[in-house]
């Protein structure tokens, strides 16, 4: 492995440590929904208003150039899936699920990932690799299936956890391609900022109109800072280095990491059913990464 590609994966997991907390933490900022506390809508916008004033900022310092004319549509869809998408998805869905739950959920990220980046950079994945795909995304179908009850129909926040993963992938890829031609950092900042027009008056209209807890607003502050901002310094210069398609492999011991901060922070219980199922989709992402990846002819 070359040395750039041993640093991106360092790199990449130290943005998935990061990141594993994003579920954990938001659960504690929205609560449930016998004690609820903020709302999704405001924890996902005024997470993004937060982390644009800090790339405002960090912008500013910098020096940062201003991206290209053909870099403002790749940096609006980055926007699109990790600045809306993802953030406002999963906030709204994690009251109404645990984040050991929503961590099986949303544990194919990394296929997930891979496919986008093959499919933006005109790769072709291996039949075993979307046989792999397949494979997880029935694991997790089963898993919310399981958990739904006798109705066997899976709560929306399923369905709205899954969506949050295709927003995820799709700004993981499109950012990593960026990173190739911008800094990592400067992505994930001009993507904050080009949002902000959106994010900081309805963060604004949202806001809690009544006293929540202190808890609350560490789990809101975590967010904004480290997993809105912070964390992608990491991962998109991850990404950059090692290449999208080998770095997302790392993505597998999120699902673990989350399970275990959410445990001691929320009080939540980690059955055997659920590791079960966490474990195979994780060994169907381990196989499939390890399919081969071609370039389009």
């Amino acid at each position: 492995m070359k040395p750039q590609e041993a640093r991106g994966l360092w790199l990449g997991l130290a943005g998935v440590a990061i990141f594993a907390l994003t579920l954990p933490m938001t659960r504690l900022a929205v609560g449930t929904p016998e004690a609820p506390q903020m709302s999704g809508v405001f924890i996902a916008l005024g997470r993004g208003a937060v982390a644009a004033a800090l790339s405002a900022a960090f912008l500013l310092a910098t020096r940062a150039p201003w991206p290209r004319r053909e870099d403002w549509g790749p940096l609006a869809v980055t926007s699109a899936g990790v600045v809306f998408g993802f953030p406002l998805l999963t906030s709204v869905a994690m009251r109404y699920v645990e984040a050991v739950h929503a961590s099986v959920i949303v544990g194919v990220l990394p296929l997930a990932t891979a496919a986008a980046g093959a499919l933006l950079h005109r790769q072709r994945p291996s039949a075993g690799f979307w046989l792999c795909a397949a494979a997880g995304s029935i694991l997790v179908v089963g898993f919310a299936l399981s958990k739904a009850g006798a109705g066997a129909v899976p709560h929306v926040a399923d369905l709205l956890l899954l969506a949050a993963m295709l927003c995820a992938a799709v700004g993981y890829a499109w950012g990593a391609r960026l990173s190739q031609r911008m800094a990592a950092e400067h992505v994930i900042c001009w993507a904050l900022v080009l949002a902000l027009p959106l994010t900081l008056p309805l963060a604004w209209a949202t806001r809690p109109q009544a006293p929540v807890d202190a808890a609350a607003w560490w789990g809101f502050g975590y967010v904004a800072v480290f997993s809105m901002w912070l964390g992608f310094f990491a991962w998109y210069r991850a990404l950059a280095l090692g290449g999208t398609v080998r770095v997302s492999q790392v993505q597998l011991v999120q699902p673990f990491l989350s399970m275990l901060f959410a445990v001691p922070l929320l009080g939540e219980s980690l059955d055997a059913l659920t590791l079960a199922f966490a474990l195979a989709v994780i060994a169907t992402v381990f196989l499939g990464r390890r399919m081969p990846v071609r370039a389009a002819a």
